[in-house]
């Protein structure tokens, strides 16, 4: 995989993630969800093969509306609803699976335990700037962590199955 290819994917996710999260922090979160939008769009204009990233994004979406849900269901998380801006969000990220996260492939330990650390770290920051406020933060932190560390792993095997960044 090119190492433009690499770069590019991490900057416009994380582009993504900030725009999502500040933007929700800002009561605007349609910019966000716009960013993700073209985080995505982009991601299926540069894959070699689009139709078969399509796969990996829907289902990544859905496991983030699932998961998501699940936590404002516990009550640990000041939403009652599932906000948009974090569907998105999920979106952004699949695209993450079959370019800069590739090389945790088959590495399903790493993957769950950086997940484990990763995500709620992010969860947190994107608390620290506004955008999800905690009810209970330490055993919203900790079900973020157990979450990521089961669904990491299983979006990384779907990612084998749908890439479209495969070289023949």
């Amino acid at each position: 995989m090119k190492v433009a290819r690499l770069v590019l994917n991490v900057v416009v996710y994380q582009c993504a993630w900030f725009a999502c999260v500040l933007s929700a922090a800002a009561h605007r979160s349609y910019i966000g969800i716009a960013v993700a939008a073209a985080a995505v769009l982009l991601h299926l204009y540069v894959a070699p093969a689009p139709r078969r990233e399509l796969p990996l994004i829907g289902l990544a979406t859905l496991a983030g509306v699932g998961f998501e849900s699940l936590l404002a269901a516990s009550g640990w998380v000041q939403s009652p609803v599932l906000p948009v801006w974090m569907v998105a969000l999920w979106a952004a990220f699949a695209t993450t699976l079959n370019v800069s996260l590739r090389g945790l492939r088959q590495r399903y330990l790493l993957c769950a335990a950086i997940a484990a650390v990763g995500a709620p770290l992010a969860y947190e920051a994107g608390a620290a700037l506004g955008a999800v406020q905690w009810v209970e933060a330490t055993p919203a932190l900790l079900l973020v962590g157990a979450g990521w560390a089961l669904l990491l792993p299983l979006l990384m095997r779907a990612a084998q199955r749908f890439d479209g960044f495969a070289t023949p």
